[in-house]
């Protein structure tokens, strides 16, 4: 009957609202792990790039990607990174296109810090 159908409509109507949200969610953190590991890979490429030149980081100031892939790194079309280098340490800063008010939209790893963070203030 007309009651029945209606019923059944609000059934489903209920468990979408409960699920919808949740899988926001779910591509909200798979947005989050894309960006740390492309932080970590990052960190991985800058590492072996030093190995190749004598331990300084130098010349990875203000790279995009570029240098990096050479020993590795490849480039994500929804994260951006920038890399930070002195001599003896590096700064990748991330930056995820999809993510907006997000404490990970912008996320760094520091040579020093070894893990990748979020980016609350301009740690490179």
């Amino acid at each position: 009957t007309l009651i029945e159908l209606l019923v059944v409509i609000l059934i489903i109507a209920i468990l979408a609202a409960i699920a919808v949200p949740v899988f926001l969610r779910q591509r909200e953190r798979g947005w989050v792990a894309q960006s740390q590991s492309a932080l970590k890979n990052a960190a991985t490429a800058a590492e072996s790039f030093a190995v190749a030149n004598n331990g300084d980081y130098t010349p990875l100031e203000g790279d995009d990607g570029t240098k990096l892939a050479s020993e590795g790194y490849k480039r994500s079309s929804t994260v951006n990174i920038l890399v930070a280098g002195d001599g003896a340490q590096f700064c990748v800063t991330a930056e995820h296109t999809l993510l907006t008010d997000h404490p990970w939209t912008k996320a760094t790893y520091s040579s020093g810090e070894g893990s990748p963070v979020p980016d609350d203030a301009d740690d490179c």
